[in-house]
């Protein structure tokens, strides 16, 4: 393929009349009073979309646009060329197509990106147009840290050697940040960042020491290293985090903010000691990426209505239920963020505060100075709020407390560990809220799961198993279209995982006045039996059964978190 000539990309987008010349005329000023590039003004401006820019290139240069949503990139390729040179051209090798390598570049007009990707890459190169977005993510993927991380691994149990290392003097050495202890956990915290874990498990295992992440709800092993660099990073993490270094003994929790390609990742740590050493789990909180909305979180749109509707209300109890790490605190914020406005008081009982909120009093609870959930919310109660979020039912107390508060003029928020929406009045009964609290301040019971989506970029129709056409036809009786189920088949895009990102799974328990009369009747089972058939085809299960048809989901995937509320 020749050398691309040079073109002018406004010129080009007039020409194509996706752009009119007095929109260039201002771009163009725009340009020069801030020193971006021209393709990003247009963008930011909203006079045209990435691919439309693409798209007009590809007509002009008479080159193909492809899309890397729904492109299998092979890795190995795309390492060909340097991650420094990959990130300045925004570009990435493709295909090697025998004796000519495809190269995708965001701006295939750049004649110098041009000549210096084919002097690096020794080949005839010919040229694809590709949007930046899915550029920079597919760069962010492919050149991850996992060698990194085992070599500094390596190079830390060197350093180590087999003679004892005085931690306390490394922590406190004025060059750091050039120690082999602190380029791996940078390394780590950049690596699980970039393939979007929840949680990074530091764990001694017996001659090994263990670093997994936890994506999309399932742990996936990212490196094993010598076990004697494991009390090292236990340490560092204990000194970022203010915790106690020389305890080694006793559990302990904290939390340290760490800066990672310009996002600033609030990072809660917890130590365990365990036989053959301390095991450090630390859970990753992105402050800057969270998009706080109800309406994105995939709840059914009349569960959704009807939610709203619900924590608009001035006062009564509003609980989302689930185990840990089904989505309950994120739901909450959600609401949260909706009601939130100047005319209100809002206050929160965390343990600990998850996400910082402007124009909300978060308060941690911090139970060795006995500043409890029951202690803080009474306080709190006093500070003449309009809607209070407690992070946890936990115990008779606090649970009366947030009631009483109810019917007194207070919207109330809160979790609760339970399988699903109709068992959860019984449970705030068994701890010890009398019956009449029960039935006149909680107003309604959102139960919710966490469900993998599969990955689009390699979605695919399959047959189900004998026990998945079983399970469907259970929950869909005759129903049951073999034609239509899809799976991921693994690509670079979800690291061959076949699932990319989660939604939600809802159930709703409205209190009307046929569940509170049933609330109040001395027979659980008469309870359950209103509640149930209330609910019945608006469950947990069927809205998972929902998404297996509509291909956002697996059955697998589906049966998986079924197992968790069956009876």
């Amino acid at each position: 393929m020749a050398r691309p000539e040079k073109v002018r990309l406004g010129e080009i987008l007039v020409q194509q009349k996706l752009l009119s010349e007095e929109q260039l005329g201002l771009a163009l000023a725009e340009q020069k009073r801030s020193g971006r590039k021209l393709g990003r003004v247009f963008i930011e401006n909203g006079y045209v979309t990435e691919e439309q820019i693409a798209g007009a290139l590809a007509r002009q240069l008479n080159i193909p646009y492809l899309n890397l949503k729904f492109y299998n990139i092979n890795p190995e390729l795309v390492r060909l060329l340097p991650e420094t040179q990959a990130r300045r051209f925004r570009a990435l090798v493709l295909e090697d197509r025998r004796g000519a390598l495809l190269v995708g570049m965001s701006d295939p007009t750049d004649l110098f990106a041009y000549d210096e990707i084919a002097r690096i890459l020794k080949q005839v190169v010919e040229l694809a147009v590709v949007n930046e977005t899915e550029v920079l993510a597919a760069i962010d993927r492919i050149y991850r840290r996992t060698e990194d991380i085992t070599d500094l691994a390596r190079e830390l149990e060197q350093d180590l050697g087999d003679s004892s290392v005085d931690f306390g003097a490394l922590a406190s050495n004025p060059g750091l940040e050039e120690a082999p202890i602190v380029k791996l956990l940078q390394s780590v915290f950049d690596d699980a960042t970039q393939v979007r874990a929840s949680d990074i498990h530091i764990e001694p295992q017996e001659g090994r020491l263990h670093i997994r992440f936890r994506i999309d709800g399932v742990l996936h092993l990212q490196t094993e290293a010598d076990i004697k660099i494991a009390p090292s990073l236990a340490l560092r993490l204990k000194l970022m985090s203010d915790l106690d270094i020389s305890e080694k003994r006793l559990p302990q929790d904290g939390r340290f903010a760490v800066r990672v390609k310009q996002q600033r990742i609030d990072v809660r740590i917890s130590t365990m000691p365990t036989q053959y050493g301390e095991s450090v789990v630390m859970r990753l909180l992105n402050q800057g990426g969270t998009t706080l909305r109800l309406d994105a979180i995939g709840m059914p749109r009349p569960i959704l209505d009807k939610f709203r509707a619900i924590v608009q209300r001035p006062n009564g109890l509003v609980l989302v239920t689930g185990p840990t790490g089904s989505g309950k605190t994120t739901t909450l914020y959600c609401a949260l963020a909706e009601l939130n406005s100047v005319e209100k008081k809002l206050i929160t009982v965390e343990d600990p505060v998850e996400y910082r909120l402007p124009g909300i009093n978060q308060v941690q609870v911090n139970d060795k100075i006995d500043l409890n959930f029951a202690r803080v919310l009474r306080s709190a109660l006093r500070q003449d709020p309009d809607i209070v979020l407690v992070g946890e039912m936990r115990d008779q107390e606090t649970a009366q407390i947030g009631l009483r508060a109810a019917m007194t003029g207070h919207l109330v928020l809160s979790t609760l560990h339970t399988n699903d929406a109709v068992s959860t009045p019984l449970r705030l009964m068994d701890m010890g809220v009398p019956r009449y609290m029960v039935g006149s301040s909680l107003q309604a019971v959102l139960a919710q799961r966490l469900v993998r989506v599969i990955c689009e970029s390699c979605t695919t129709p399959y047959q189900p198993s004998p026990t998945e056409i079983e399970w469907l036809r259970l929950e869909m009786g005759d129903k049951v279209d073999l034609a239509r189920y899809h799976h991921g088949k693994g690509c670079s895009h979800c690291n061959g995982m076949g699932y990319r990102g989660r939604t939600g799974v809802y159930e709703l328990l409205e209190m009307t006045s046929a569940v509170v009369d049933a609330a109040n009747h001395p027979d659980p089972g008469h309870f359950l039996k209103v509640a149930s058939a209330q609910m019945a085809g608006a469950t947990l299960r069927r809205h998972a059964v929902q998404l297996v048809v509509a291909g956002r989901t697996t059955v697998a995937e589906a049966m998986r978190i079924s197992n968790q509320f069956e009876d």
